[in-house]
C-alpha cells in the first residue's frame, strides 16, 4: 500500500510566529526553572541553565 504524505509549506510570517513562540517558551522554561523555589526543579534543570549561561547561585 503506497501512502503519500502531504506536506504544507509555511509562509515567512507563519515561520516567524512559530519561531518566536518556541523561543519564548524555551526562555520561560529556563528562567522559570532558575527562579523556582523547589529544589527538585532547580536541580533538575541545573546543567541546562549553566550550559546557556544562566546564573543560578
Amino acid at each position: 500500500m503506497n501512502t503519500i504524505a502531504k506536506t504544507r509549506t509555511l509562509s515567512i510570517s507563519q515561520r516567524l510566529v512559530a519561531g518566536s513562540l518556541a523561543l519564548f517558551l524555551g526562555l520561560l522554561l529556563i528562567v522559570g526553572a532558575g527562579f523556582a523555589s523547589n529544589l527538585a526543579v532547580h536541580n533538575g534543570a541545573h546543567d541546562s541553565r549553566h550550559a546557556t549561561g544562566f546564573p543560578c547561585h
